[in-house]
């Protein structure tokens, strides 16, 4: 049954991006277009009844920023939440990440936490604590793919996990003194009150498919970049975006816009640790497998650093692993004398030790770098680590989003 879903999931990603053909491909498409119209008119609806107050908004007395997109997956937001975090806890603050865990499992046994009389905190108040910021509590399957790599990477960040990202939030300020909170995935989270949106935008797809959810991959009309204080366009080649700069100003005309790219550091063993620069994947035979929404764009990558790419195996976004699977990938590696198999880091979260290990296992070590809009980066970042009374009201005061 768990085989059968997941050949569905790949199949609905693939009828979204076109990669499924024919007849019932065809209809399927159709049927979702249809129903793409009334998930519009519920997303404009639901803001507007943030924007009337119709719906309360929670203001929790410190620094909120959401880091998001309008579309689903693929805009490399994982890599730009560690940097921003990153960022700002060397500059002084206390940040906490926030995070739904999407498809995290349920804990097994409750976490504990004391309170302020040292008496444990009631286990239904209590977020999952993936990091404390010095210490990592939980597993990626219990944390999420993400959560947990955020957590592993950030040292001196904390990393809570809970759909009601307002009960996380408040456990961060009371329990774990955080004075900055970053919204990972939460520019449509408006239950809390955000003092500032950082959306993100593809370079080479800045609004997927074009189409809105189910039809595309659109999660609001391209309209509502609006809300954006700061537009980062991610996954630049170093080329000009001066087209996607202007069709951007004509949904947010005030917006900073950086241009950034998301690219490759090392490679890192998965088991031994041991890392290799990039040189190291010239000309060699390699298997790809993935399960992350658009595995093409990781597949191409390794071709770009020279790596000949023999097999690839997909599944779909955020596939838990079984060990019987990669034992049976493994073997089919050995019997093509593949020299490596490459996944990607949020894959290898989830990469159980195959039983023998007859080919080694990397994965792409990727980090952001700024390409253009030095200055804004800067400016956003004093704008955070210090913020300015305006700031300040605007957190406490400011209107819910315009839709």
């Amino acid at each position: 049954m768990k085989e059968l879903l997941a050949e569905l999931e790949r199949w609905g990603s693939d009828v979204i991006f076109g990669r499924a053909k024919g007849f019932r491909a065809a209809m399927m498409r159709l049927f979702m277009r249809t129903l793409s119209g009334l998930y519009r008119l519920v997303v404009q609806t639901r803001l507007r009844l943030f924007r009337k107050g119709w719906i309360p908004q929670h203001h929790l007395g410190t620094l909120v920023v959401a880091i998001g997109n309008i579309t689903v997956g693929g805009t490399g937001k994982t890599p730009v939440v560690e940097l921003l975090a990153r960022s700002l806890r060397d500059r002084g603050r206390r940040v906490a990440i926030l995070s739904r865990g999407y498809k995290s499992r349920k804990l097994e046994t409750p976490q504990h936490w004391p309170g302020p009389t040292g008496r444990p905190l009631p286990a239904e108040d209590l977020p999952k604590i993936v990091s404390t910021g010095s210490k990592l509590l939980l597993t990626s399957k219990f944390a999420g793919d993400e959560p947990y790599m955020l957590a592993r990477n950030l040292a001196g960040v904390a990393v809570i996990v809970d759909k009601d990202r307002v009960k996380g939030g408040r456990f961060a300020v009371s329990q774990l003194g955080a004075d900055t909170l970053l919204l990972d995935d939460g520019m449509q989270y408006l239950r809390l009150a955000h003092a500032l949106d950082i959306v993100l935008v593809d370079a080479r797809e800045p609004f997927g498919t074009e189409a809105l959810l189910p039809r595309g991959t659109l999660r609001e009309p391209p309209r509502n970049l609006r809300r954006a204080g700061y537009i980062l366009i991610t996954k630049c080649d170093g080329g000009s975006n001066e087209t996607l700069v202007s069709r951007l100003r004509r949904h947010n005309r005030t917006a900073e816009i950086i241009e950034c790219t998301h690219g490759p550091i090392h490679l890192e063993n998965l088991f031994t640790g041991e890392r290799q620069p990039l040189a190291f994947l010239k000309d060699k035979w390699v298997a790809a497998i993935s399960g992350i929404a658009v595995p093409e764009n990781f597949e191409r990558s390794l071709e770009r650093l020279g790596a000949r790419v023999e097999i690839r195996r997909r599944f779909p976004d955020h596939h838990r692993f079984p060990r019987r699977e990669i034992d049976k990938f493994m073997q089919r590696c050995v019997e093509r004398d593949m020299e490596l198999i490459l996944t990607t880091e949020k894959d290898a979260v989830r990469f159980p030790r195959p039983t023998e290990l007859d080919v080694p296992v990397y994965f792409l070590r990727i980090e952001v770098e700024i390409l253009k809009g030095h200055a804004a980066w800067e400016g956003l970042l004093d704008r955070l680590s210090q913020p300015p009374p305006a700031l300040d009201h605007v957190l406490r005061h400011r209107e819910a989003y315009r839709p």
